[in-house]
């Protein structure tokens, strides 16, 4: 298969949308853009993309079609219209979605006889295209196989498996931790700040070589069970997060900000007590 001749049609221009379709045409590739608010695909245009005047003339362009709009009913409202045309296409839908979402709208699209694989990015805009993105893909393996080296460019290629969900499942729960990191990192700064330390020089210096020293065993150490690594120590870890919840409480810091530690605390008195 010659991959720099497969004819990829983008369906939405949005920040991610425009990434997409901008490192394709970067790799070589022929590449046909929509967007439901004309006027977005300039840039693109100029670069040798094609701007199609209607989601049927995008999805006739392609060799494959990938969604990369709004949310789940965007994507609905936009393939409904055109579901008698989707008989042998190649949808590829990379909007952010729930588990559910992803398995009807498989369910749907095999109804109308596409062949169909569901998406997550693990990108942000400007990291499209880069070595450290990757996009998850769940579907039927032989799909995968065929559009993996053509959308290559866009990000490692990383089949969840065929349950259509599963990207989206491995996409939320990455999130998940992602945004656990974050809620850590506020509070943290939040605590240095109320108590007047020097937050560049705390986050430079302290935080950040912490956090990516700690990252690895943070992960390892992720579990669905009562039970905690023995080398955690539960009962001294709870110590341990009483006492920095304390420390927020009497630096001022807004409770809402260590929801993080109030979950910690939970599954370590959890662990004490299950022994």
């Amino acid at each position: 298969m010659n991959t720099q001749h497969e004819r990829i049609s983008i369906l939405g221009l949005g920040a991610m949308g425009h990434a997409l379709a901008s490192a394709l045409l970067e790799a070589g590739r022929e590449v046909t853009v929509w967007n439901r608010t004309p006027g977005k695909a300039g840039e693109l245009v100029a670069r040798g993309a094609r701007d199609a005047l209607s989601v049927e003339e995008a999805i006739e362009a392609g060799d494959l079609t990938v969604a990369c709009l709004l949310d789940d009913a965007s994507v609905r409202d936009t393939l409904a219209p055109v579901a008698r045309q989707l008989t042998d296409e190649t949808i590829v839908n990379l909007t952010s979605g729930s588990v559910r979402q992803a398995r009807e709208l498989a369910g749907w699209l095999k109804e109308s006889g596409a062949r169909f694989l569901a998406g997550g990015i693990m990108a942000v805009p400007p990291t499209v295209g880069t070595e450290g993105a990757f996009i998850l893909y769940s579907g039927a393996r032989d799909v995968f196989d065929r559009i993996a080296p053509v959308l290559g460019p866009i990000g490692l290629p990383h089949w969840a498996g065929e349950d259509p969900g599963f990207a989206a499942l491995y996409d939320m729960a990455a999130l998940s931790g992602m945004y656990g990191m974050g809620a850590g990192a506020d509070h943290a700064v939040a605590l240095v700040h109320a108590e007047g330390g020097n937050v560049e020089t705390f986050k430079r210096e302290v935080l950040r070589p912490w956090m990516e020293q700690m990252l690895a065993i943070t992960v390892d150490g992720a579990d669905v069970s009562e039970s905690v690594p023995d080398e955690y120590n539960p009962a001294m870890q709870a110590t341990g997060l009483e006492n920095i919840l304390s420390a927020s409480g009497e630096a001022g810091v807004p409770a809402d900000l260590a929801g993080h530690l109030r979950a910690s605390l939970w599954r370590m008195r959890r662990a004490v007590a299950a022994g």
